[in-house]
């Protein structure tokens, strides 16, 4: 097992009363480890440095009389401890520290709780008053310690961000404070730069992974082909492009020697059949390694990666997700199913690997890796640059990661996602992998201008586009389901086999199909008049065009088919680039198509408004925009769409044609369904995703109807436990969480305490130096008469300030909660009382439809799901992993760490 995890300094106490606690002298290890039930009475600077936390905005302006019906708090003034009449007179807090202020070191076998909590102090007194300068409560309320989120569960957006305000009050503060001011300001200018810092780092590892990856891909890919003899002067670790560098036409480089005549076959239906076997192998041999791969290493590689991306910038925990293995796993793996010429793509797994690169340096920034909300931003500016080196384009980069990725996208969010996708995309100028100056290979320029009659056209491409993105993404869902439903199909190695094989035996006949997806774009994009190689003879003429456009159209039907079987496999893939290159296979057809009415009949009203002797019709930018509708189709994106686009052609007059293609294809996919391709797949896994931009179908009903009402619950009262009672608890039921009441009569709403922090204190408290025995008490309530030596208080681990509704409350506002504010939980109370529980994963199978299918699908065997809110599978059925019931945290071992989302 992982050591324990680290946890934060503890500025406050389990238990007090309006007396002193006795003197208690801790073992002498370096640790003060009774810190957490002892020290309560902090220095005079720690309570001036959280009076300002909103935390504790429901006491009494002077947080030593916090409110009571006890007896009236005396108050206490400036001459009620020296050290405070200094400091008014002064403004510099007392130099002198406590010793519990710096955290000692610690010794093997005890976690270090730094940095993973929520410090407060709810208003201890001075250091060495009398009892009158003691609450009668002094931990009335707050928010709970926190030791980290369990796998496959939601964070608590709020307590993080409260967390990061109060370190910058306390940066604040002790600029304030500080003799020499200079030091602090620098201090809060090297906390600020700690972003940029990241940002810059990882632009500028995507670039360089990114360039790696289109010379590594292009290599392999042309490998299937032939290599670069190195008797002409060429070796033969370069591809094609790159071996016949300053050749016009590549037929008529001699320096790259194809498998045919490498095998000495002379018959040219010899050479066909031994470059065909040859390109086989390579192909499979590049699809199985790289299936096996995923399979060994890092399971969390295989497909775009863009739909749990989206989950976990939502506010979820997908632990490995991010890590190292999967940056490498996906990168070799990405480079490895590109070269094998299945119908898959690398731009959306290249936003993967940038997010991968961005968590391994927010490593080195604690104060963002100890912040789950931070790190998330930080990841939402990072994933633009994955699209700004896929396409070039830094600007639809930033708008990629608004309109598709991020859950929460402030306007400083926007500006450090321009800045990592510029770094980025200036490293991959920088290594200008294809040797062209260009970022991408199908990055091309339009030198003439469009017609008015050309917009019917444009239209048709926009309801194609549309019609494929939405028979696309039914058909891809059908697949995926039929495969995990189907029990005797073979395993996800033999599927990626299978499909190999089948995609190697149908590209090779058709030239289209034959070539890299990245080479047949470039081809279909470019002008003819600009063409000096034509390889795929696109600019035919005459009869001629009539076999270009059938070969067009047929590989953009078997390109559907491989494509929607291909993507769900347990490979790196996207869907980006091979949607692109079936919609402009279909655009470039139509454009030929365009192309010969227009010379055959220039006489035709439609046709009066083109110039003489000047080309007409641009087959190439009926191919883009092709492109862009089949994107939009699939995808559901616009904006960023037409901003790509317009980057990679550079032509400013094409961008309305995109924009109204890119509009109705919009329209007419979601007339098949509202969910793009990444959210079907969200819904899927069971992701429980809430978009908060996405307008739900949201039933009109009391959130009664489908909350957990308290006679489901498990809940905790405030009073008689032990610590063996509420082990035994935990063993019993797998809920993520309990509510804890007064008592069970009156179930007035104390608070709610979180399974991973419960069993987290149970374990701790039973293990030196503490050692408390099973049968300790153990409360949630303030006990005034408690032994703080020899009884537990879990109040400090409990959320005494959970969000609540009125149970009357509509779904409509409990979802709007949930959306909004990224709550894992609401509680339902009226006058105090606790009526029942609502968590997110409810929320997400009533609004997906699933709320009979999750009732029925119960058995006794199985974990509680769905209406057992808050259980062990509650979060994570139908995800990357699951958590049985045989999976549980044993409380008799370290508790494993969970301070990251990897």
């Amino acid at each position: 097992m992982p050591p324990p995890p680290p946890s934060a300094m503890n500025h406050g106490a389990s238990s007090s009363s309006t007396e002193p606690f006795p003197a208690f002298s801790p073992p002498d290890d370096g640790y003060d480890n009774d810190r957490d039930e002892l020290d309560f009475i902090g220095n005079d600077d720690d309570h001036d440095l959280l009076r300002d936390d909103p935390l504790q905005s429901q006491q009494q302006p002077n947080l030593s009389s916090p409110l009571s019906f006890k007896r009236k708090q005396k108050q206490t003034g400036l001459f009620s401890h020296p050290a405070r009449l200094i400091t008014a007179l002064t403004g510099i807090g007392s130099s002198s520290r406590n010793s519990h202020d710096i955290p000692p070191s610690m010794p093997p076998g005890v976690p270090d709780t730094t940095g993973t909590r929520l410090d407060y102090a709810a208003g201890a007194g001075g250091g060495s008053g009398g009892k009158d300068s003691l609450p009668t409560d002094w931990l009335a309320e707050g928010p709970g310690r926190r030791v980290g989120y369990e796998d496959l569960t939601a964070i608590d957006w709020i307590f993080e961000y409260t967390k990061e305000r109060q370190r910058q009050r306390t940066l604040l503060r002790r600029t304030h404070l500080s003799p020499f001011p200079f030091l602090g300001y620098f201090q809060r200018f090297l906390d600020g730069s700690q972003v940029w810092a990241i940002l810059i780092l990882t632009g500028l590892a995507v670039g360089t992974l990114a360039a790696a990856i289109d010379i590594t891909t292009d290599w392999l890919g042309d490998i299937k082909y032939g290599f670069c003899a190195s008797d002409d002067g060429g070796a033969f670790y370069l591809s094609k492009t790159a071996c016949c560098y300053g050749y016009d036409e590549l037929s008529k480089c001699t320096g790259w020697k194809t498998w045919g005549l490498a095998l000495g076959a002379t018959s040219k239906v010899g050479i066909w059949f031994a470059e065909y076997a040859v390109y086989l192998v390579f192909a499979i041999s590049f699809a199985l390694c790289a299936s096996l791969l995923v399979k060994e290493y890092s399971i969390h590689a295989k497909h775009s990666g863009i739909p749990e991306i989206k989950t976990v910038l939502g506010g979820f925990i997908i632990r490995r997700f991010l890590g190292l293995w999967t940056l490498v796993t996906k990168s070799l793996g990405l480079v490895l199913a590109v070269a094998s010429g299945m119908w898959l793509g690398k731009e959306g797994p290249l936003v993967h690997v940038a997010c991968c690169c961005a968590n391994l340096f927010i490593k080195l920034f604690p104060s963002i890796n100890t912040n789950e909300a931070r790190k998330r931003e930080v990841l939402s500016a990072a994933a633009a640059s994955g699209i700004s080196v896929a396409f070039g384009s830094p600007i639809g980069g930033v708008l990629f990661s608004l309109e598709q990725l991020s859950y929460y996208f402030p306007d400083k969010t926007m500006w450090q996602s321009f800045v990592c996708a510029m770094t980025a995309a200036m490293v991959l100028q920088a290594f200008d992998p294809f040797r062209s100056g260009k970022l991408v290979m199908y990055q091309v320029t339009y030198s003439s201008n469009w017609h008015g009659f050309e917009l019917v056209p444009f239209i048709l491409l926009g309801l194609l586009g549309g019609i494929y993105g939405g028979l696309f993404i039914k058909a891809n869902m059908k697949v995926a389901e039929w495969r995990k439903s189907s029990s005797w199909l073979p395993g996800p190695v033999i599927q990626v086999l299978a499909v190999a094989v089948l995609t190697a035996l149908l590209n090779y006949p058709n030239d289209y199909m034959r070539a890299q997806c990245s080479d047949l774009v470039s081809n279909l994009f470019s002008e003819c008049s600009k063409l000096k190689d034509d390889q795929f003879g696109l600019c035919k003429t005459g009869a001629a065009s009539a076999g270009t456009i059938v070969l067009l159209i047929f590989a953009a039907i078997l390109g559907f088919f491989l494509a929607t079987i291909t993507f769900g496999l347990q490979i790196p893939a996207g869907i980006i680039l091979p949607s692109m290159a079936i919609g402009a296979l279909t655009g470039r057809a139509i454009g030929i198509i365009m192309e010969i009415w227009q010379r055959n009949h220039p006489g035709f009203i439609a046709f009066r408004s083109c110039e003489p002797d000047v080309p007409c019709i641009t087959p190439g930018t009926y191919a883009i925009i092709g492109a862009a509708a089949a994107l939009g189709g699939v995808t559901r994106m616009t904006v960023s769409i037409v901003v790509i686009m317009f980057e990679l052609t550079g032509a400013l007059t094409y961008v309305l044609p995109i924009m109204v293609a890119v509009m109705i294809s919009k329209w007419v996919g979601d007339a098949f369904s509202r969910r793009g391709i990444y959210e079907s797949w969200i819904h899927f896994n069971e992701y429980p995703f809430l978009d908060n931009s996405e307008e739900m179908a949201i039933p009109d009903i009391p959130a009664a109807q489908i909350m957990t009402p308290i006679e489901d619950l498990v809940v905790l009262t405030a009073t008689g436990h032990t610590i063996a009672s509420l082990t035994a608890v935990l063993n019993s039921h797998p809920y993520r969480g309990f509510p804890v009441v007064s008592d069970p009569r009156d179930a007035i709403l104390l608070g709610y305490i979180s399974r991973a922090e419960l069993a987290y204190i149970l374990h701790t408290s039973t293990q030196p130096p503490r050692s408390l025995p099973p049968e300790t008490e153990a409360f949630f309530a303030h006990q005034p008469l408690a032994d703080p030596r020899t009884t537990l208080d879990l109040r400090q681990w409990m959320d005494q300030t959970p969000l609540t509704l009125p149970s009357r409350s509509r779904l409509h506002l409990a979802v709007s909660y949930f959306q909004k504010l990224g709550l894992r939980y609401v509680l339902f109370v009226d006058r105090g009382v606790l009526y029942g529980l609502l968590t997110k994963k409810d929320v997400w199978y009533v609004l997906n439809g699933a709320e009979e299918t999750r009732r029925t699908a119960r058995t006794a065997e199985e974990a509680p799901l769905g209406i057992a809110r808050e259980s062990g599978d509650g979060e994570s059925a139908g995800l990357l992993g699951t958590v049985g019931l045989g999976d549980d945290i044993s409380l008799a071992s370290p508790m494993v760490d969970r301070g990251s989302i990897l």
